[in-house]
């Protein structure tokens, strides 16, 4: 069932006009002593703390709670390589779901590739902003990276998670891949299967498509074949990356409406209408279709439903307008939420697989009035309708950060920490987020 949410572009520039985020300051400075407290000569003192023990630069500096959203523009949300001024909405818009959601300040960080203006495209080069973002690295508690183009993201991500002790996340690989992982979860257990049962496949072998792929075998899936623009990724193909060949099968398939036969879930983060009902029909019984091609789908939920008639399946896609939205606004702000709150070095697969469970988890629990209220036209109760919760419940603050932290914690990510303290604050922010 779709829902009727429409905006037009006139509506979306009027909402754009002035930029979409401001600079907050916590402590006023409205007398003389204010002044000598913020500045000189009282900041000295703040200085030489941090000289003597750069430790204390998360207690006296803003960076505890400060992520930059670092950009080169190459992979803009479904619109590609328009270079990193065009990316700045995009960014400032990442900033404004990180502090709505997870009362994580951020703030955009665009790498330009070129100094001439208008000539801000072209291929990434993975040095370049590897050495701008460690350059920057001191003022930051986390680094968000933003459409950056693969397979250079790859490297980007893992050099920089490798040099810096602070986390690193692509959004683009891991986003998705934390928040498809959940509704597979749950479909899992909707279908009465154990996730070690279930055949995957994944149609898209850029950067999405081969982190849920990880983190689908992180979390149990033996069987998975990912596929790219020439069919499934087989291991007597001679044409793959390293990282598609990490994934490789033996399998008789050629095409992917060949793999899709017998196959429990269809996962797609690939290209509009590339998969027919035909082929969904070939699937197991009680099949999943994730189909989260933005704006437009692998295949149409509409396509879908007429295939299976009245018989049960779950569907999901990258759309607001349509049941179970594969949102990443689901995970990140959590995500950085969880380990900016225990220090944590990185974010590794443990507190990534940690999220996608307090995600299902949370989509199994009776749903609050209030976010009730805001999707009339839906019955928000578990099942193929609602398989992965919806943005604005405020209890993901909680539930999922949490989880983060002590996974953090367990994984060896982060120091000890007060993880009963932890859930009092995350609940403090909880109510100040339903009051923003």
């Amino acid at each position: 069932m779709a829902t009727n949410l429409t905006v037009t572009r006139e509506q979306v520039l009027e909402y754009h006009l002035g930029g979409k985020i401001r600079l907050g300051l916590p402590r006023p400075v409205a007398s003389q002593r204010d002044l000598c407290l913020a500045y000189t000569p009282g900041v000295a003192q703040a200085v030489k703390a941090i000289a003597a023990s750069p430790a204390l630069s998360f207690d006296y500096t803003s960076r505890s709670n400060l992520v930059a959203v670092v950009s080169d523009g190459t992979a803009i949300l479904g619109l590609g390589d328009l270079g990193a001024l065009a990316s700045v909405p995009v960014m400032e818009g990442k900033a404004v779901l990180f502090k709505s959601f997870g009362d994580v300040d951020a703030w955009p960080v665009p790498l330009g590739r070129c100094r001439l203006e208008g000539l801000d495209t072209g291929r990434t080069d993975p040095a370049r902003i590897i050495d701008h973002v460690a350059a920057l690295a001191p003022m930051y508690g986390g680094i968000n990276l933003e459409d950056i183009a693969a397979p250079a993201c790859f490297e980007v991500e893992d050099t920089l998670d490798a040099m810096l002790d602070i986390p690193i996340f692509h959004d683009d690989q891991w986003g998705t891949a934390v928040i498809t992982l959940s509704g597979v979860m749950n479909y899992a257990r909707l279908s009465d299967r154990q996730i070690g049962e279930l055949r995957v496949v994944v149609n898209g072998a850029g950067a999405a498509g081969i982190r849920i792929a990880d983190m689908c075998k992180a979390a149990g899936v033996k069987d998975l074949v990912i596929c790219d623009s020439k069919g499934p990724c087989r291991s007597d193909r001679t044409d793959l990356n390293a990282h598609k060949r990490r994934h490789a099968v033996k399998t008789q398939a050629a095409t992917l409406g060949e793999a899709l036969r017998g196959a429990h879930v269809f996962i797609g983060v690939s290209a509009a209408d590339c998969v027919k009902g035909e082929e969904v029909r070939k699937m197991a019984e009680f099949p999943a279709i994730f189909a989260m091609a933005n704006p437009d789908p692998e295949i149409h939920p509409d396509a879908v439903a007429a295939a299976f008639g009245k018989a049960p399946y779950v569907m999901a896609t990258g759309r607001s307008d349509f049941p179970n939205q594969i949102n990443n606004v689901l995970g990140f702000p959590y995500l950085f939420r969880g380990a900016l709150d225990v220090r944590a070095r990185t974010i590794n697969i443990p507190m990534k697989v940690a999220a996608a469970e307090a995600l299902a988890a949370l989509a199994r629990e009776r749903v609050t009035d209030d976010v009730r209220a805001l999707y009339p036209g839906e019955s928000l109760a578990f099942g193929p309708q609602y398989i992965i919760p919806k943005p604005f419940d405020r209890r993901l603050i909680v539930n999922v950060s949490l989880a983060v932290a002590q996974a953090a914690v367990a994984s060896g990510a982060a120091p000890a920490a007060d993880l009963a303290a932890l859930r009092q604050a995350l609940e403090a922010r909880r109510t100040g987020a339903a009051a923003r």
